[in-house]
């Protein structure tokens, strides 16, 4: 049976107004908030029919109404209305994505707790796993006086970098000198391929800068060193626990249990990931019986064109889609060119 254009208004004030209220919705209450041009009695059947098809469910024995997963998912697919991101909030996003000391890990622990900040649901921000790789790329990247970031790219998408003291007559045009030297040496090399003529080959060249060169070769050392897995970084926690429906202390204990397990956590994101888009996936979709009353938003993130990660929103299954979709698709759409424009960051 499917659903004509009555039950779709129907099933949508059920869906926005439990979303909104977290209380069980009933036909009087529909009636009278949104004006669909029907009597309550007529609200009531429809509902009854919704109910049959396994769109909505009566918690305990209350009146009213709630939204299945099945209706959350009609809803997404088929009723939802698309928002537009703010353009305060993108602001806020971007003025803290924008600070030119920030370094690549702060950024995804940014991200998330920034997607926490502006939702009041949990930030979730997974990076994809990666084998060890040949160097891609190095920079080195003067910072002010007295310090330089060196980031390391290997060819499998690894970015390794840290900041590290420099003398203060070092300028941005002497880094460039021995970016421009580690790179033509080393790049196409793996960790196994670095021989020490090779290393002796970049002493003698860069004899005047050993004490920086020591550095930059243990960052690079430990860059092509590195069999990274998915890692995950996690926004407020307790925005989660402020939610209603998760005032019972065994949801919590659950929770937490689970949010302690990052591999966990990385192999049910990992089902969700998909190269593209943004993902909505509610309740049993999760198919992790402690996520039953969740849903998680995630989109992907990219790194010169492939897909670094993940970044999104884990709530409660009564969670608002319309703007969870638009703040992840936002964040996703942005955090690509924040990384990469740090990596460049000052080398001109």
């Amino acid at each position: 049976m499917t659903l004509d254009a009555r039950k779709k208004n129907v099933l949508m004030a059920i869906v926005q107004d439990y979303i909104a209220t977290a209380e069980p919705v009933g036909s009087r209450t529909i009636a009278r908030k949104y004006k669909l041009g029907v009597s309550s009695a007529t609200i009531r059947n429809e509902m009854a029919d919704l109910e049959e098809m396994g769109y909505i469910e009566q918690p305990h024995t209350s009146a009213g109404r709630v939204p299945s997963d099945q209706g959350y998912r009609y809803y997404v697919d088929h009723l939802m209305k698309r928002e537009e991101f703010d353009s305060k909030e993108a602001k806020l996003v971007l003025n803290s994505y924008l600070t030119k000391k920030q370094e690549i890990g702060h950024v995804l622990r940014n991200a998330g707790q920034l997607i926490s900040q502006i939702t009041n649901y949990t930030g979730v921000v997974m990076t994809t796993s990666l084998g060890r790789g040949s160097l891609k790329h190095i920079q080195l990247v003067h910072m002010g006086i007295g310090q330089s970031m060196v980031v390391v790219v290997t060819d499998a998408g690894a970015v390794h970098h840290r900041i590290i003291d420099i003398p203060e007559t070092i300028q941005a045009a002497d880094l460039e000198t021995i970016t421009k030297v580690l790179n033509h040496k080393l790049q196409g090399k793996t960790i196994e391929n670095i021989r020490l003529t090779l290393i002796k080959e970049i002493y003698f060249e860069l004899a005047k800068q050993k004490y920086i060169l020591d550095m930059a070769m243990d960052v690079i050392q430990e860059g092509l060193s590195l069999e990274t897995g998915e890692k995950i970084y996690l926004g407020s926690i307790f925005n989660i626990l402020n939610q209603p429906e998760f005032h019972n202390i065994e949801k919590v204990k659950v929770l937490l249990s689970l949010l302690e397990n990052e591999q966990e956590l990385a192999n049910i994101m990992s089902d969700v990931f998909q190269e593209s888009g943004v993902t909505v996936r509610i309740g049993e979709e999760l198919e992790d019986g402690r996520l039953k009353d969740y849903s998680l938003v995630l989109g992907t993130y990219r790194m010169e064109g492939k897909p670094a990660g993940s970044i999104g929103l884990l709530g409660p299954t009564r969670m608002d889609y319309a703007r969870a979709f638009a703040v992840v698709e936002y964040m996703t759409d942005n955090i690509s060119m924040v990384i990469e424009r740090l990596m460049r960051w000052r080398s001109k």
